[in-house]
């Protein structure tokens, strides 16, 4: 049958099991493991945070996730954030942290979000002889006004890229002392 080979490996991609996510069952909120047809995949970036041989890719969460000041658009969060908080994001931008495990955390945006409500974003570290990565996986559950719209997914899509950049680049830095 042509194009059914097709069908597993885009509910991989949707599952996140093919972007370098974390491996194993995932507890917490469901991340579109239902397959294409409710899977609103937004994007994957990657980015790499260098050398850091003495420090694990939990120590990486934990220190973004204990000194929120350092994610780029922190707003009004606290320093530390923990699952079920909700704040705004810079520019006013309400969200909930849905769930922080060892090496990832994910976050849901919630009504009056500039991008709507049911976005989620999860952050994961992960590590490989001595070199630490940081992958970013936006999706959501349903579609929004935003989805389907090219310019508007191409703005996020660009202001994600560039704000997780900056991240990565702050996470670079203040790993060594993680």
């Amino acid at each position: 049958m042509p194009g059914f080979a097709a069908v597993p490996v885009a509910l991989a991609l949707c599952a996140g099991l093919l972007t370098g996510g974390p491996a194993g069952p995932v507890a917490g909120p469901p991340d579109c493991r239902a397959g294409p047809a409710g899977c609103y995949d937004l994007y994957t970036y990657g980015y790499s945070l260098g050398l850091h041989p003495f420090t694990g890719a939990d120590d990486v969460r934990k220190q973004l996730t204990d000194h929120f000041w350092l994610f780029p658009v922190s707003g009004g969060c606290a320093g530390r954030i923990r699952a079920g908080a909700r704040c705004e994001l810079l520019g006013g931008n309400p969200v909930e942290v849905e769930y922080i495990g060892n090496d990832f955390f994910q976050i849901n945006t919630l009504p009056g979000h500039q991008l709507g409500r049911g976005m989620h974003i999860r952050f994961a570290f992960s590590r490989t002889l001595g070199f630490h990565s940081l992958t970013v996986r936006a999706w959501q559950d349903r579609p929004t006004d935003c989805t389907g719209e090219v310019f508007c997914n191409t703005v996020n899509l660009v202001f994600a890229w560039g704000t997780w950049r900056v991240l990565a680049k702050t996470l670079r830095f203040s790993a060594y002392v993680a």
